[in-house]
């Protein structure tokens, strides 16, 4: 089969696309590119988070690690990926490995190539990296491997705590003692995924709800969205919380609930965060964020006089811009977020310790921090919907599009196109629809921002019109 890495990663049905044999052909081109690129003897790190089989699927990642020569740290427990990325930049590897799929259904796994910048693979890394797989297949490579515990008796895989170093780190960033002396009543919910427990040794006191493993997820997909934190709004609004933070099944992402039980988007999240650095923090540098990223960016921006890039969707591209530029901040409407003087990496739980800090330092509530911002620059409304799409509809859909013509939607005039990443419809007033097709999975996401919910919800109905679903 063909290996293709999405926009972070490549990821895979179990037992069906990512099974040990495909898992073995990608490690031995991690190996082989490594070797190339001459960071084989900075060695790998390896982490995993709660999915079905990842601990045994990171084994086989260090089994074809020590068959070619490289040590590999392995996690000796579930890990979040930033942790994993920490590692990679704390310790000098040459490069990480993360077995996720971050927020996807559970009946998917995946690989996560972090470079030794402690970053998720640039593009120029994963295409490297895919004809390398690809010439090692027609090639008939085998793959080399040492068993497990060979490997671990002579040195060649050693385990470790890859938390210790990262919440070291994280207590560095923010103020601690601060977020603790203002005692916010916080619940946090970490979807059954490989945050489970950080908050709480951060901040001890802080309650937690889906902290035990499960590798189905309770049924619901790690993915903190509005329709999957209806009990953590309903716990914040009906009890002694403050507010509440949810991370994606790998912690790399970040959603929030405010004081009023209601739910706190990213897209909101960036905004806060930005302010506070900015104002509060003091701190300086331009902003990147993805084609699907809130408008307020741009206007904050626009305040500060910081300097703002646009990328396609992915954190990698942000993570590109955070290597050649000065970034204050960058990150993408899915709750990836990161931030200067870190690592250039989402990061789900130093976001969270971030609006902590913001709480603690102004005595406000996460929507009475953003009402400050919309008292300035005006309020903003945002939805994102995911629908099913057949490869054959999708194609489809892309060949329409490309083609031209789509001079309104709904009742509004189209004032200009931004083909930076699927299809972004820009009106006068600065409302907006993006309508594209996922890189990971077969669904369709369309987006939409807007002055007020109903304009928001008729872009998208009229983007349904358009979709033809």
């Amino acid at each position: 089969m063909r290996i293709n890495f999405g926009t972070d990663g490549w990821r895979g049905v179990i037992a069906k696309d990512f099974t040990f044999d495909n898992l073995s052909l990608v490690a031995q081109g991690t190996m082989d590119y490594l070797h190339t690129c001459g960071l084989a003897e900075k060695g790998l790190v390896i982490g995993y988070d709660r999915r079905f089989l990842s601990r045994l699927f990171a084994e086989r990642v260090a089994e074809v690690a020590a068959g070619n020569g490289i040590k590999a740290k392995l996690a000796d427990s579930h890990v979040p990926t930033p942790a994993v990325s920490w590692a990679v930049r704390d310790s000098g590897a040459g490069g990480g490995v993360m077995i996720t799929a971050s927020h996807n259904p559970p009946e998917y796994n995946g690989f996560k190539l972090k470079e030794r910048f402690g970053g998720p693979a640039r593009p120029s890394t994963t295409r490297a990296l895919e004809e390398m797989i690809d010439g090692n297949i027609s090639s008939g490579r085998g793959i080399c491997e040492t068993e497990l515990s060979e490997a671990v008796s002579d040195g060649r895989i050693r385990y470790f705590d890859a938390g210790e170093s990262y919440l070291r780190q994280l207590a560095r960033y923010v103020d601690l003692e601060l977020i603790r002396a203002a005692a916010i009543p916080l619940i946090v919910d970490p979807m059954h995924g490989a945050g489970s427990g950080f908050f709480a040794r951060l901040l001890p006191g802080s309650a937690e709800i889906h902290a035990e493993e499960n590798p189905y997820f309770g049924g619901v997909p790690p993915e903190p969205t509005q329709q999957h934190l209806s009990e953590l709004c309903s716990l914040v609004r009906g009890g002694p919380f403050r507010v509440g933070l949810a991370l994606d099944g790998d912690a790399d992402r970040i959603a929030a609930v405010d004081e009023n039980g209601d739910f706190f988007s990213p897209q909101m999240i960036f905004a806060v965060i930005l302010r506070h650095l900015h104002e509060r923090r003091g701190m300086r540098g331009g902003v990147a964020k993805t084609v699907s990223t809130t408008r307020m960016v741009d206007l904050l921006c626009d305040r500060y006089g910081l300097e703002l890039f646009e990328t396609p969707i992915g954190f990698k591209h942000v993570c590109e811009l955070m290597l050649e530029h000065d970034i204050l901040m960058g990150g993408e409407e899915a709750g990836g977020l990161g931030v200067k003087g870190h690592i250039p990496e989402r990061d789900g739980i130093l976001m969270g310790l971030l609006l902590l800090e913001a709480m603690a330092m102004t005595g406000k509530g996460l929507r009475r921090l953003l009402n400050d911002i919309m008292d300035e620059i005006g309020n903003f409304h945002y939805r994102r919907i995911d629908l099913p799409i057949s490869k054959q509809a999708r194609e489809r859909l892309i060949e329409q599009l490309k083609a031209g013509g789509v001079g309104k939607v709904g009742s509004r005039t189209v004032a200009r196109e931004n083909l930076l990443d699927g299809f972004k419809y820009i009106f006068t007033d600065g409302s907006w629809l993006l309508v594209r097709p996922s890189g990971t999975e077969p669904v369709l996401r369309l987006y939409s921002e807007a002055e007020s919910p109903e304009v928001v919800e008729e872009l998208l109905r009229a983007g349904r019109e358009i979709a033809g679903v």
